[in-house]
């Protein structure tokens, strides 16, 4: 949250040159109430999030359509956002993509506009979180009775986030790669095949072709998305390929020959 509120700072006074100390202090506290909206938020703290709503409050999403006025906006963020204790988001927004722009009248401050993009990371109880969505949002914070409501609030352009690939891939030996060849029964895809190619793996499944390379001696991980390959050896034999999604195992396939 530090590093937010610090790069939000920065921004307001490279974009713009405000006179007076007393519009330069409320806008740290707009840029403040945004932060501590968002913190409320990862942490499903409904009331604390509502804090920072106003009654006339309209919230535009490009998936979930216009939800107009507090006491909706709250039945929202209670059944969707934090309607499940097994399962929530949490929102981190992209520090080079956020911007805040002063919104004034007779040169006397009333709003803020912060925008940029975020990404959603997905927490399930027992899983490993994962980083799932990316947006952008435009937010009109207004100054009420000195106090900093988020009165206006556009979510949009939501879609996967892009997968950036962090695994280092290392050579191994072909009689070791070769030692992983043959069938695999998977009860969600049926039979998997996985073949040899030079120091790498091709495993084909369902008629498309996964390209495999090798991160240890027995792992492998696909390059296009978070996928790991594990293979199970018993007594020198290989059993199984345990198949591991964004860090959480999805599968056991047992070897058939």
């Amino acid at each position: 949250m530090r590093k937010y509120i610090l790069t939000l700072f920065i921004l307001i006074f490279t974009l713009t040159t405000i006179p007076g100390q007393n519009t330069e202090t409320l806008m740290k506290e707009g840029v403040k109430s945004d932060s501590l909206f968002w913190v409320a938020y990862n942490k499903c703290n409904v009331i604390e999030m509502m804090r920072f709503i106003p009654a006339d409050v309209e919230f535009y999403h490009d998936k979930g359509g216009i939800t107009k006025g507090d006491e909706a906006l709250k039945i929202t963020f209670q059944k969707n956002l934090c309607g499940n204790k097994d399962f929530h988001l949490r929102r981190e927004a992209i520090d080079k993509t956020v911007r805040v722009f002063p919104m004034k009248k007779d040169d006397k401050l009333y709003g803020l506009i912060i925008s940029g993009d975020h990404y959603f990371y997905i927490n399930e109880t027992g899983k490993k979180e994962f980083r799932d969505g990316l947006a952008k949002f435009t937010d009109l914070w207004i100054l009420e009775n000195g106090k900093w409501k988020m009165s206006r609030v556009l979510s949009y352009d939501h879609g996967p986030a892009p997968y950036q690939n962090e695994r280092k891939e290392i050579p191994l030996k072909d009689q070791i790669v070769k030692t992983y060849q043959g069938n695999y029964n998977s009860r969600k895809n049926g039979i998997i095949s996985v073949e040899p190619k030079n120091s790498i793996l091709n495993l084909t499944v369902g008629g498309k072709t996964l390209l495999l390379y090798p991160e240890t001696e027995n792992r492998f991980f696909t390059k296009e998305k978070d996928l790991v390959f594990e293979f199970v050896k018993e007594k020198n034999k290989i059993i199984k390929m345990n198949v591991y999604e964004n860090g959480n195992l999805i599968e056991e396939d047992y070897f058939t020959k």
